[in-house]
């Protein structure tokens, strides 16, 4: 096992060499070769099935590479111990397309969940009778647009509203880099383009870096630097936004011939 080592700012935070997984039988990602660097807004996108949830999870850590290396923040995550794992991965805040909130939770106590990866299990559990770092938590909901639902009950929310719950969370964990996997999927248009500006914006401020998968690849265009789009669990093609022809895109969602392998990948 190896040591934590603080990475330097010209490190990249995240970096993929030859990186694969697989489950049982099933390859889901294949050859993965990128490197991704501090403030950079980076878009995954592909077909359902393409590889794009199992890639932010290796980014996360909540998987381990069957093949290759996957280094965060300077660290192979496949050589580090448990606890030494988990405090990379206090450094990574994701965004789940599920809003993973206690629906019956007053909003202060969702947020501050995101504290939950540095407090005791004492604290943890007295912050629930008294919340504890109120103003930590009021102003990330400042920050994501609604801080005056600091104790509303969260299931009185709606779901655009609980999505910025979430990105409150992720404020208050205060990461070094913020994944977001599908995190409009389950949103109307208006409240997509809210959550999307809303990423955008926070990016901006914060500098922290911004890795999105999309289905809806016109926001790849209009609010990431860098696409990288996935088929089949390999990487297309990866470049800067404005540098994604049609024809690249076209060729990431054409459909396979008759008897060709499906997409199976999450």
């Amino acid at each position: 096992m190896t040591r934590i080592q603080e990475p330097t700012s010209r490190n990249p935070v995240f970096e993929l060499k030859d990186a694969g997984w697989r489950t049982g039988d099933l390859q889901i990602l294949a050859g993965i070769n990128l490197c991704i660097w501090p403030g950079e807004r980076v878009a995954l996108v592909g077909a359902s099935g393409a590889g794009k949830t199992t890639l932010i999870n290796l980014l996360n850590g909540s998987l381990l590479p069957s093949e290759g290396e996957v280094r965060v923040l300077g660290q192979n995550m496949a050589r580090l111990s448990p606890s030494a794992r988990r405090r990379v991965q206090r450094r990574i805040g994701t965004v789940y397309q599920q809003f993973h909130l206690v629906d019956s939770l007053r909003v202060v106590h969702n947020v501050n969940a995101g504290h939950l990866g540095h407090w005791s299990l004492l604290k943890a559990a007295f912050s629930l009778v008294w919340p504890l770092e109120v103003e930590t938590a009021a102003h990330a909901l400042a920050q994501v647009g609604i801080p005056e639902k600091l104790y509303e009950r969260t299931d009185r929310l709606s779901g655009g509203q609980q999505q910025r719950v979430a990105l409150a969370r992720v404020l208050v964990q205060n990461p070094e880099a913020i994944l977001a996997d599908e995190p409009i999927s389950n949103l109307d248009p208006e409240r997509s383009r809210e959550i999307i500006n809303l990423l955008y914006r926070l990016n901006r401020q914060t500098g922290k870096t911004l890795v999105i998968s999309l289905h809806t690849i016109e926001y790849a265009f209009s609010h990431c630097q860098r696409i990288i789009g996935l088929r089949q669990g390999r990487i297309l093609f990866d470049a800067p936004a404005s540098e994604v022809s049609p024809e690249m895109v076209a060729a990431l969602y054409r459909i396979q011939p008759s008897g060709a392998e499906d997409d199976r990948a999450a």
